[in-house]
């Protein structure tokens, strides 16, 4: 039992490892600027071994959101209903800050989102992670196609809120100002969503 924790913390940093020294090279270089054979040499592994950890060299940024590919179809869980429990959440999120809301104004933050959209193929791999969180929200939601079309309407609410927080923040609005607007929009959104997905609010 011990050595399965030892052995799962170390592929986990290997992980983090990895990752963040791609990220740091992708925000110096440019994403299409750095080779993957320059992040293997970079973080002292072979190319082979840095693929078993990240089969597409996308992936060595989206690790960094990964682990919010579940995190709504983990929330609605929490209730009383799932719209209420999401709603929450966000309104959470934006009070700390939360990147993933968008409202945040740390520099490495603002260059990963920068990063993030300014790339293609990034962009189009968030969309596939974009469709898994769908998935595992529908999932959570019952399955069915009221389920995915309701999953479809939350992730993109999700989505359009933190890119208007983002966009506001890039172009040099600090936290504070965008604050407010940003508690009322979400707010706004949720009230719609309620009311256009009655079965799930």
């Amino acid at each position: 039992m011990t050595d399965m924790g030892l052995r799962e913390r170390k592929k986990r940093r290997m992980y983090e490892v990895v990752s963040e020294t791609a990220v740091r090279l992708f925000l110096e270089k440019g994403f299409d600027a750095v080779s993957v054979a320059e992040v293997a040499a970079a973080a002292g592994i072979s190319k082979p071994t840095l693929f078993r950890y990240f089969p597409a060299k996308e992936d060595l940024v989206l690790h960094r959101i990964a682990d919010h590919e579940t995190e709504a179809a983990r929330v609605v869980a929490q209730g009383p209903t799932p719209i209420a429990a999401l709603r929450r959440h966000f309104l959470d999120g934006l009070e700390r800050d939360d990147p993933v809301t968008g409202l945040n104004d740390h520099p490495q933050v603002l260059a990963f989102h920068s990063l993030l959209y300014g790339t293609p193929s990034l962009v189009a791999r968030v969309y596939a992670y974009q469709q898994r969180s769908e998935d595992a929200l529908a999932q959570a939601l019952g399955g069915g196609l009221e389920a995915r079309l309701a999953a479809g309407q939350i992730v993109a609410v999700q989505r359009i809120l933190a890119l208007d927080n983002w966009r506001r923040i890039a172009a040099g609005e600090q936290v504070d100002e965008v604050r407010p607007d940003a508690l009322a929009a979400a707010e706004r959104a949720f009230e719609m969503l309620a009311a256009g997905l009655p079965r799930f609010a």
